[in-house]
C-alpha cells in the first residue's frame, strides 16, 4: 500500500479509461481526482495540488499537449510529475509531451498492473537520490558537487570538462526523466553558440567512457534520461 497522502489527477475524455485507472490506482491507497478535458484538468489541479497528473493527449476544448505546457509555466507544478498516455502509433505526441516537460509515457491498450507498476515508479523516481546540500547530488556510487564542479565514483575523483559535467548534473537532478535534445540545449548552451545534434551525442559518448554505460541512457527519437543504477 502507498502513502495515502499521494495525490494523482487523471485527465481523459473517455469515461471507461477514467474507471479503470481510478478503480487500479485507489487498490494501491492513492487519492484519485478526476477530469475530462485539459481545461477543467488545470482548474482541478488548482485545487487539489496533485503529486502526479496523467494526461490524455487528444481530448476536447484543451488537449493533453496544451494543458502540460500551461501547467508547467505556473510555479507550483514546476516539479510535479506528468505522464501522457499514447497510442503506440503516436511516436510524434511523445516528442511533442517531452518538448512540454512530460515526464514519462504511458502506451495503449492499457494494462492495469503495468500501470501501477509505472506509476509506483514514477512517485519513488526521486527516492534514490540524496541531496546532500542545495548543490551536491549522491546517487548510488555518485558524488556530484556542482559548487566545485567536481565528481567522485566509489570515491574516485572523475574528471569530466565543464559541458559534460553540466550535463551529467542536469540529467542526475531527475533521475529516470527524459531530456529531449531541445532542452538540453537550452540548459547547458542557451543561446551562446551554434550547437548540433552531434555535439550532445559526443558529449554523452565520453560521459559513457569515464562514468561507465549503466548511467545515461538513450531513448530512441526522444533524447537522454539518467539511470539509477
Amino acid at each position: 500500500m502507498n502513502n495515502p497522502g499521494q495525490k494523482i489527477l487523471i485527465v481523459d475524455d473517455e469515461p471507461d479509461i477514467l474507471e479503470l485507472i481510478e478503480y487500479n490506482l485507489k487498490k494501491e491507497g492513492y487519492q484519485v481526482f478526476l477530469a475530462s478535458n485539459g481545461q477543467e484538468g488545470i482548474t482541478v489541479a488548482k485545487k487539489v495540488h496533485p503529486d502526479l497528473i496523467i494526461l490524455d493527449i487528444m481530448m476536447p476544448k484543451m488537449d493533453g499537449i496544451e494543458a502540460c505546457r500551461l501547467m508547467r509555466a505556473i510555479p507550483e507544478f514546476k516539479n510535479t510529475f506528468m505522464v501522457f498516455l499514447t497510442a503506440r502509433s503516436e511516436e510524434y505526441s511523445e516528442i511533442a509531451g517531452f518538448n512540454v516537460g512530460a515526464d514519462d509515457y504511458i502506451a495503449k491498450p492499457i494494462k492495469p498492473r503495468a500501470l501501477v507498476s509505472r506509476i509506483n515508479a514514477i512517485l519513488r523516481r526521486n527516492s534514490g537520490t540524496e541531496e546532500i546540500s542545495e548543490n551536491k547530488l549522491e546517487i548510488g556510487d555518485l558524488v556530484i558537487d556542482r559548487e566545485a564542479y567536481l565528481v567522485f565514483q566509489s570515491g574516485n575523483k572523475v574528471v569530466l570538462a565543464k559541458k559534460e559535467f553540466e550535463l551529467l548534473y542536469l540529467l542526475a537532478s531527475k533521475p529516470g526523466k527524459v531530456y529531449t535534445r531541445e532542452s538540453i540545449l537550452k540548459n547547458i548552451w542557451e543561446d551562446s553558440v551554434v550547437v548540433t545534434n552531434r555535439t550532445i551525442d559526443v558529449h554523452i559518448r565520453k560521459l559513457r567512457e569515464k562514468l561507465g554505460e549503466t548511467y545515461v541512457s538513450t531513448v530512441k527519437g526522444v533524447g537522454y534520461k539518467f539511470e539509477l543504477s
